[in-house]
């Protein structure tokens, strides 16, 4: 399979790593809340039924700037799925 579908939650005030991959590309569209959206040192906001594009190894992360639940859908496409293919460079949960 060259592809995988995620359902993310992130909570109010709350982000995900600074990361990247070598060998995925993903997709996030927002289904609920507000997104914002870091793809190499560029930032946008994103709402309900918007999406963006995140190439392979492009530093990227989503965070939660409102008041309610941000909930993404991700589809990665690519090669390769394994947690070894994401290189954090920040990380507020210490798996760096």
């Amino acid at each position: 399979s060259n592809w995988q579908v995620k359902k993310i939650i992130v909570k109010p005030n709350e982000a995900l790593s600074l990361q990247m991959h070598y060998r995925r590309s993903e997709h996030w569209v927002v289904v609920s809340g507000t997104a914002l959206v870091e793809i190499n040192s560029e930032e946008k906001l994103l709402k309900k039924n918007e999406s963006c594009y995140i190439p392979v190894a492009s530093k990227h992360r989503v965070s939660n700037p409102g008041k309610e639940i941000l909930t993404l859908i991700e589809v990665q496409s690519g090669s390769y799925f394994g947690e070894d293919d994401i290189i954090r460079f920040k990380d507020n949960y210490g798996r760096i």
